[in-house]
């Protein structure tokens, strides 16, 4: 697959991640793919809309994505590099491709995924920068309880 490919891919966790964003949310979004590029799921972070702290981008997606016989042959697309939450659950279904819109402002666990056979494609996206960006400086309190600081 080449980078057209993968950007096609971000932008459907980027509209996510906009919808969440458009909903109150936190601006995560991602998607699941089948190898061929087959959309599967798509989900944003609904932490703050479900009060629900396990709702992430990723799990949302992955949820909506079903269950399968082998998640080793699909791609993950997220705005957002991966916490150690949806970190643990890529690992867990052995999920071997993740795109990553950004990883400034939040770097998560790819080194972990990396070391674990996880082939990351971190795009840099400046969209993704600039949305999460912006939502942490104007939402210090809400991103820090988020990703659990103090």
């Amino acid at each position: 697959m080449n980078t057209v490919h993968y950007l096609t891919m971000l932008n459907i966790a980027i509209q996510e991640a906009q919808k969440g964003l458009s909903e109150g949310g936190i601006p995560i979004g991602a998607a699941v793919f089948s190898n061929d590029g087959k959309l599967l799921g798509k989900g944003h972070n609904r932490r703050i809309q479900d009060n629900d702290p396990s709702v992430h981008g990723e799990t949302d997606a992955f949820r909506n994505a079903g269950r399968r016989a082998s998640y080793k042959n699909i791609i993950m697309a997220t705005t957002l590099a991966p916490c150690w939450y949806c970190s643990g659950l890529i690992r867990q279904f052995n999920i071997k491709t993740v795109i990553v819109g950004e990883s400034i402002n939040f770097s998560g666990g790819i080194e972990w995924l990396k070391e674990s056979g996880v082939t990351i494609i971190d795009l840099q996206s400046e969209l993704c920068i600039s949305m999460l960006g912006q939502y942490i400086r104007e939402n210090p309190d809400i991103w820090n309880e988020d990703v659990g600081e103090e």
